[in-house]
C-alpha cells in the first residue's frame, strides 16, 4: 500500500480544512480487494473511502500445480509480479513467463535480447512437452 497522490491546501498561510489523497494497493492471492477495502473503512473511520474498482483480482497458482514443478526442476524461481497484465481479469489459476528480465518490463528503455526469446522457446517447449494436466 503507497499513498501516490496528495492535494491539500489553497495558499500558503492558510492551514488547509480538507486533505484528498491516493492509496494504490496491490493485493495478492491472500486477500481480495473487497475485503481489504472492508479492512481499510473500519481502521480509517474519519476517512471517506472510494475504491476505483473492484474488477481487477491479484492471481495465482499452487506450487504443487504440474507446471510450476517442472519449472522447479528446471532451476527456476517463482515470484510475484509487481506489474498487472490481463491475468488479473482470470478467475482460475495462472502465471507470468515471459522472455527477459522482469525489471525491464514497463520500462522507458523497455527491450529484448534474441538469446533471451531464443532461451524461452526452449523453456516453453520444456514446461508443456509430455506435460498432462
Amino acid at each position: 500500500m503507497t499513498v501516490t497522490v496528495v492535494e491539500s491546501g489553497t495558499q500558503h498561510n492558510v492551514v488547509p480544512d480538507t486533505l484528498h489523497f491516493v492509496l494504490d494497493i496491490r493485493t495478492n492471492e491472500f486477500y481480495q480487494n473487497e475485503f481489504l477495502f472492508e479492512f481499510l473503512k473500519k481502521k480509517m473511520k474519519k476517512c471517506e473511502l472510494k475504491p476505483r474498482s473492484f474488477r481487477l483480482h491479484s492471481s495465482s497458482i499452487p506450487q504443487e500445480h504440474p507446471i510450476i514443478r517442472r519449472c522447479l526442476e528446471r532451476g527456476m524461481q517463482p515470484f510475484g509480479s509487481p506489474t498487472l497484465s490481463d491475468q488479473a481479469l482470470m478467475p482460475f489459476p495462472s502465471f507470468k513467463l515471459g522472455p527477459g528480465e522482469s525489471s525491464r518490463s514497463h520500462s522507458a528503455d523497455e527491450f529484448i535480447k534474441i538469446s533471451e526469446i531464443q532461451q524461452a522457446i526452449e523453456t516453453y517447449v520444456y514446461l508443456l512437452e509430455g506435460l498432462a494436466i
